[in-house]
């Protein structure tokens, strides 16, 4: 019997290593490699407009967006560690954040949607803070993204999974709510969600330095090119990002809005 290594003669593997040379088999190896990395790569990054950073994390439809209030047993969340734990085995929070006011009890204020069940009402009616300051609107997530104006909503309620009304709204088809001033001296840490024309990008966003409501606008319109956002709070708000060990402090929160990932 030959030996083993006469089965496969030395001149037939120098044949088979030529056809595929060092280059090409790095360039295959990069292959592999690269879309594994797009896929880890974390949502949420500094984006500056205007000398102010602005913390920004994209979400894009078919994604798992949820919201939170509440556990099963009725008890209030308030914080990412809290919506953690709800989350099934296998499940990852990605980031999440404050999304709309509430009252001192820490309920909705407006419209409140959670896995398809209505808890809260929508509010049409104009009134005290920035709430009130009308338009307000709701971002709704379904098989995309939409922000829609409060009483558009009303009219014709899409059907959303997931629902928050808030208040005011900062762009509304492109243009700048039409109470905010560019000379304003009011800032705050302020967030909110925008949508893409097409409802298949959310970007949630937070500023990382105190701004007025015009710039925050602006940075929705004219950064991002969100033709729709919405304001969720201001000096209140706080991002989780259990990835870059970003959990801002503060008081419980009402809701909550946030990315799931299944490792």
């Amino acid at each position: 019997m030959k030996p083993c290594s006469a089965i496969l003669p030395r001149r037939t593997k120098t044949k088979v290593m030529r056809t595929k040379p060092l280059w090409a088999r790095l360039f295959a190896a990069l292959a592999l490699i690269v879309p594994r990395v797009a896929l880890a790569a974390d949502p949420c990054h500094t984006v500056t407009f205007e000398d102010t950073p602005f913390t920004v994390c994209e979400a894009k439809a078919g994604q798992d967006v949820r919201l939170w209030l509440k556990n099963d047993q009725g008890q209030l969340l308030g914080n990412a560690e809290r919506v953690k734990a709800t989350l099934a085995p296998g499940e990852r929070l990605v980031f999440a954040m404050n999304a709309g006011m509430y009252a001192p009890d820490r309920d909705p204020a407006g419209l409140y949607i959670e896995n398809g069940a209505e808890r809260k009402p929508i509010v049409t009616r104009e009134g005290p803070g920035n709430f009130g300051l009308l338009p307000n609107g709701v971002f709704c997530v379904s098989d995309t993204f939409a922000v829609i104006e409060s009483r558009a909503f009303a009219a014709a309620p899409p059907a959303c999974r997931f629902a928050t009304q808030s208040g005011p709204m900062l762009v509304i088809d492109g243009a700048l709510h039409p109470r905010f001033l560019p000379d304003s001296t009011s800032t705050y840490i302020r967030n909110g969600v925008g949508v893409s024309a097409d409802g298949l990008t959310a970007w949630f966003v937070i500023a990382d330095r105190p701004v007025t409501f015009h710039r925050f606008a602006r940075f929705f319109r004219d950064s991002l090119g969100a033709p729709n956002a919405l304001y969720f709070d201001g000096s209140i708000s706080r991002l989780f990002v259990p990835s870059q060990g970003r959990a801002d402090f503060g008081l419980p929160l009402g809701p909550m809005v946030g990315l799931v990932a299944r490792d």
